[in-house]
């Protein structure tokens, strides 16, 4: 790594003294011991919607093999899962909510070293279809319940939440109706994100709670100052970055960068995707419509997507103010609209946009097996990547978290 690389990650990184003693607290000296990373701070997240009938036993012999070959692969690179609480596929006939389901999902996740996200609490879109039946007083009653049942129920196993998504187009949405733009037309988007975060920080006070959006412009900006002044306790920005129109850049990355970081609140890169097959034409304003029979992975494709891939992940990677990226589609089978989008191909074989982003995430960012010695006092220095490590001494494993706050861990032996 350049010294101008390793500059710009200096915010990723930590330094600390470390003082190992006995547990009759005499000093553990001139004594070497290995130090080794075993997971990042930073959210490498990825959808992972495939775990719920993996986690529920609900494959056959041969879909089985291949999902659980497939999250081999997955939990390779990432520790960090977005799975669907879409309402209209969650609680598809009132008051019966797939919430055993989707808890055996989590718990899994949990269990292979994953911090979970729910997607999404409340959307116009995927909405529940009997919300059509009720008043808008009683659409805003249900979906505020909704929240405080998921948020209270999976307390524990999703502490990740985009409370709402896509609100700046929410109350002109006129694809079809719907209750959830009923209640922002009614109520307003301030007011409506402002209940529902309320109800999502009562239900677990010490959630993660973001706004998501694949709206980039202004509309967003002014949204989102509207709730900080209303007192709206957002805890991290959610910025969308669907690619299937071509790459972003560098140039228009750092521009999004800029404007969303003078809030000074966490971002979340929630969504992102990138094509190894043709671009979707430019002139589609809605990417739904864009529905064609075949959409292959192409090689030339697959060198571009590699290439973008790496750009668009040292680009934000290296921003201060990014907490976590979420790539969106794990494997062309089942990604969304059809698109190549994924790292895997349709058989799980890697793109080579897999092994790009494992050599990042593995390799270039990754602090690897360091031997050092205690001095006299048992002490030594250590620098590396924000997050948990495992230290060796005589065989004996120890573990401790490297934060950006460490400046002295005491650890006895």
């Amino acid at each position: 790594m350049n010294v101008d690389a390793a500059d710009k990650l200096k915010h990723r990184k930590g330094i600390v003294k470390i003082r190992l003693t006995k547990k009759d607290g005499s000093p553990i000296k001139d004594t070497e011991i290995t130090v080794s990373q075993v997971k990042h701070k930073f959210l490498f997240g990825c959808g992972a919607f495939d775990s719920l009938p993996l986690a529920n036993d609900e494959l056959g012999e041969n879909d089985k093999a291949k999902i659980e070959e497939r999250f081999e692969k997955f939990f390779d690179i990432f520790n960090y899962a977005t799975i669907p609480f879409y309402w209209g596929r969650f609680e598809p006939e009132k008051g019966k909510p797939d919430t055993n389901r989707l808890k055996k999902a989590s718990e899994w996740l949990v269990s292979k070293g994953c911090l979970v996200k729910g997607h999404p609490l409340c959307w116009h879109t995927v909405t529940a279809p009997w919300l059509l039946d009720m008043s808008n007083e009683d659409i805003l009653k249900a979906q505020l319940e909704r929240i405080n049942r998921e948020v209270s129920d999976f307390k524990g196993l999703v502490d990740i939440w985009d409370v709402i998504n896509e609100v700046v187009i929410m109350p002109i949405f006129d694809k079809y109706d719907n209750g959830i733009t009923r209640i922002c037309k009614e109520l307003g988007r301030i007011r409506l994100v402002k209940e529902v975060f309320n109800e999502a920080k009562k239900a677990n006070p010490e959630a993660i709670l973001i706004i998501n959006d694949f709206n980039t412009s202004i509309s967003y900006e002014i949204l989102i100052e509207g709730c900080l002044e209303a007192g709206i306790p957002i805890d991290a920005i959610g910025i969308q970055s669907h690619m299937h129109q071509g790459y972003w850049g560098v140039e228009k990355t750092l521009e999004v960068l800029e404007r969303f970081s003078h809030f000074n609140i966490p971002l979340h890169f929630t969504e992102n995707t990138l094509l190894s097959g043709h671009l979707m034409p430019p002139e589609i304003e809605d990417l739904n419509d864009y529905q064609i029979r075949d959409w292959p992975s192409t090689p030339d494709g697959e060198e571009r997507q590699a290439m973008e891939i790496v750009q668009h992940y040292k680009t934000l990677f290296s921003h201060p103010m990014v907490e976590s990226i979420t790539w969106w589609n794990f494997c062309d089978e089942n990604a969304w609209l059809g698109a190549p989008a994924g790292l895997l191909r349709r058989d799980n074989s890697c793109k080579p946009s897999y092994y790009e982003l494992k050599k990042l995430i593995k390799d270039e960012w990754w602090t690897h097996p360091t031997r050092l010695v205690t001095s006299n006092t048992g002490e030594f220095e250590f620098t590396g990547f924000l997050g948990e490590y495992e230290l060796v001494i005589d065989n004996i494993k120890l573990h401790f978290n490297l934060d950006k706050n460490s400046t002295l861990i005491e650890i006895t032996v």
